[in-house]
């Protein structure tokens, strides 16, 4: 058998070393130290029973595992092309490198996407453009219930906590927010020094762990969180209901990973599993939520609060409307996080198969606002794979208000998409805690790179909206993006979706929503949908 032959040959081929070498050639014992190892080696690939092709193919079944380990390499820098590669193809990559860098950020000799491939978008462009703003539109975030609202670049940091980012990363990413005057999400791993290193606006995110502001049971507490939430760079709170990496799922930092530091930023014992569970202990219908979104704006001195949430079912974000008409309070923002999203490490199954995409999920909640007549005091925020301008310009078109980032962001301080990210062997120091591999990332270099790259995307942003025809985001509408549905059409969004007209769910439901809608209870999230349809 193959087996026994190679490691025979070995043996024979050692053993004609071996009297060559004792000859006295230092090249021949050079070459018998090699043949003793590939012999000991092959050696033990016949004894050993895990991998049963090195039982077959001692030796040579190593070269298996060796182009194994390099094909993410070969694929993203020798096969891939410019514009198919995933999550982010090379153009798109390529473009968040050169803005940061403050390089030019152009392509030339045209498009190499199929813009005849069915599916294909494009933004629909006036004859008569409009001249840009001098200054960049905001939103001001704050309903009437808020007495602090905040004014919100079109596209922020998205959350992304210590522990998932180096110590190094957030530094860069909160300096270059100071700089170019946009927000940072700390993410739900809790408040360090290392958000509020640069100076940056900061949304603060509580998910279900309540990491910072928790009691030693684990539920909320809301004395430390009214001495957190006082923090002059927090500006707005957000409650972390689920994400588009993993939505529906929680979380767990294994104890090897929960160093003192993490741990106390936490508010959880070292060296022990840190769980974040799936579901919140604060709240467990939708108008009890919507009573703690009250009570911490309450307890954040009037700053804005509100959620975020990867939407699975249209009747839940049904019932969260019903509950805020029914409290007669709402939050100020919900941030909608398309399934696309990834910052996160989670299970395949969940990452390909579990929530809505980001253009899904965004309309349902705008509709569902609009319908309910709540859209004018709730902004919408959107994440998900939002990297470039004519991203920014889709999203606003579909219902957002304002964008976040991550993945982008992360490119902007180096990322280059490794996908090492929950191995904590990021080759570039953004998502690891080893100091050995964080100490690569320079934060006063890095930071000016986050500042270029937003100050360029939102610049391209706000030229696309001036070639539509448009100086002021409110004025986008759904004729403005159109969609191929065929070798020989194209129709726009307001051709191929429903909008709602405002409060219409209140008077009458249109057929296509009427059975959710009567499913949709402000006391449950779990409605008997089976009694509705009869």
């Amino acid at each position: 058998m193959l087996r026994f032959f190679i490691v025979g040959f070995l043996a024979m081929a050692t053993v004609a070393v071996g009297v060559a070498a004792s000859i006295g050639s230092w090249a021949w014992s050079a070459l018998l130290v090699i043949l003793l190892v590939l012999l000991v080696v092959g050696v033990y690939d016949l004894v050993q029973k895990r991998h049963s092709v090195l039982r077959n193919y001692p030796v040579l079944g190593h070269l298996r595992y060796l182009l194994e380990s390099l094909r993410p390499e070969l694929q993203q820098y020798f096969i891939e092309r410019n514009f198919d590669g995933r999550p982010y193809d090379r153009d798109v990559r390529s473009m968040i490198y050169e803005r940061a860098k403050g390089i030019h950020g152009e392509l030339s000799f045209g498009t190499e996407r199929d813009i005849e491939e069915v599916g294909y978008e494009y933004l629909v462009h006036s004859i008569a453009p409009v001249p840009e703003p001098e200054a960049h539109p905001r939103v001001l975030i704050g309903g009437p219930d808020c007495t602090k609202p905040y004014s919100m670049s079109l596209l922020n940091v998205s959350s992304m906590s210590f522990g998932a980012l180096s110590a190094n990363a957030l530094r860069a990413l909160n300096k270059g927010a100071a700089l170019g005057g946009f927000a940072h999400d700390t993410g739900e791993g809790g408040l360090t020094p290392y958000h509020l290193d640069g100076g940056g606006d900061l949304i603060w995110e509580i998910g279900s762990g309540y990491f910072g502001t928790r009691t030693d049971e684990g539920r909320f507490d809301p004395d430390k969180f009214t001495e957190l939430a006082a923090h002059e760079q927090i500006k707005a709170v957000s409650i972390k209901l689920s994400q588009g990496a993993k939505p529906g799922l929680g979380g767990v930092l294994p104890a090897a990973k929960v160093s003192e530091e993490i741990a106390r930023y936490r508010g959880v014992p070292a060296h022990e599993k840190c769980v974040s569970p799936s579901a919140h202990s604060a709240f467990h219908t939708p108008r009890e939520l919507i009573q703690f979104v009250a009570r911490l704006r309450e307890l954040a001195d009037g700053k804005p609060v509100g959620f975020k949430l990867c939407v699975g079912s249209r009747i839940e974000v049904l019932a969260l409307c019903k509950a805020m008409l029914e409290e007669g309070t709402a939050p100020d923002f919900i941030i909608v996080d398309g399934a696309e999203g990834g910052t996160a490490a989670a299970p395949l199954e969940y990452e390909d198969h579990v929530g809505l995409p980001l253009t899904d999920g965004l309309m349902t909640v705008h509709n569902a606002l609009v319908g309910t007549g709540l859209r004018d005091r709730i902004k919408i925020g959107a994440s998900g794979k939002v990297a470039v301008g004519n991203d920014i310009v889709k999203r606003l078109i579909q219902g957002a208000d304002y964008t976040n980032s991550a993945r982008a962001m992360m490119m902007a301080v180096g990322c280059i998409q490794a996908q090492l990210c929950h191995t904590n062997e990021c080759p570039v120091g953004v998502a690891t805690q080893d100091p050995r591999r964080a100490r690569a990332l320079d934060v006063a270099d890095k930071s000016v790179r986050v500042r270029r790259y937003h100050e360029a995307t939102v610049s391209q942003a706000v030229q696309i909206m001036a070639s539509l025809g448009v100086s002021d985001p409110a004025r986008l509408n759904t004729h403005m993006l159109r969609k191929k549905v065929s070798p020989t059409g194209q129709h726009s969004y307001a051709e191929l979706y429903e909008w709602l007209a405002p409060r219409q769910l209140l008077v009458e439901p249109p057929e296509s929503w009427a059975v959710d809608w009567a499913a949709a209870a402000p006391d449950s999230f779990q409605p008997d949908i089976q009694g509705v349809r009869g």
